[in-house]
């Protein structure tokens, strides 16, 4: 099946079905539909660096050795600053959007665990876990008024059981204190390694173990509502 979306090229639902060079595509589409300056940009910058090269080699009579350099460098650079734009192209294609910082959180390399939707209210406020060398950190989307409740509560069952690891939490949105989505990676990634990779996997089975907790809805119980009844047990 394939998803199309706000003008976008077409996307299917499993990308990396496609080849290599289709992908590419696929990004450089996306790419040139959010920023139509960026494709340009990246292309000066190859030709500029080869261009660069070829000059001083010229200078230094080694045309030869500066060629296939300056082609290498500009590939290089090239590829950094289009990747830069692909992920500033994904990064304004899920603002906004319902679990976006989860999409962003399971995107992190170097031992990071992450598990989506550990709590939520009747709001629709979400809060998503991360267990890293850092510590654990947690993750909210949704109201700014909310979220420190929810928040405050997932942080005090955890400490239950991280004891002295470092539990970090952030609220994703635009609101004053919140961190804007097209930051939150940076943001983790900038946070002190504390812990080791067995402790993490360690500490993130654990936390899995623990039960979920749902929700009471708010408000009165309906009268002709009843509790459910435990099952009896059979008698042989």
């Amino acid at each position: 099946m394939v998803k199309k979306s706000g003008g976008l090229p077409e996307i299917p639902d499993d990308p990396s079905s496609m080849g290599r060079i289709k992908q590419i595509r696929l990004v450089a589409g996306i790419v040139r539909k959010t920023d139509p300056k960026a494709l340009p940009i990246v292309a000066l910058t190859g030709v500029g660096i080869v261009a660069v090269f070829m000059v001083v080699g010229l200078l230094l009579h080694l045309l030869a050795v500066f060629i296939p350099l300056g082609i290498l460098s500009g590939a290089l650079a090239a590829m950094l600053l289009f990747s830069r734009f692909a992920q500033a192209a994904q990064f304004k294609a899920i603002e906004g959007q319902p679990g976006a910082a989860a999409a962003i959180l399971q995107s992190l390399r170097g031992g990071f665990y992450t598990t989506p939707a550990i709590a939520a209210n009747r709001n629709m406020d979400v809060v998503h876990r991360t267990v890293g060398k850092p510590g654990v950190i947690l993750v909210g989307e949704g109201s700014p008024n909310r979220l420190p409740t929810l928040l405050a509560a997932e942080k005090k069952r955890i400490s239950r059981i991280a004891g002295q690891i470092p539990i970090y939490d952030f609220q994703v949105g635009d609101a004053p204190g919140q961190v804007p989505i097209k930051q939150l990676q940076k943001k983790i990634m900038r946070l002190p390694r504390n812990l080791k990779g067995q402790t993490v996997a360690e500490l993130n089975f654990r936390l899995n173990a623990m039960p979920q907790q749902l929700q009471m809805p708010k408000g009165p119980v309906p009268r002709n509502a009843r509790m459910p009844r435990p099952p009896r047990p059979k008698i042989r």
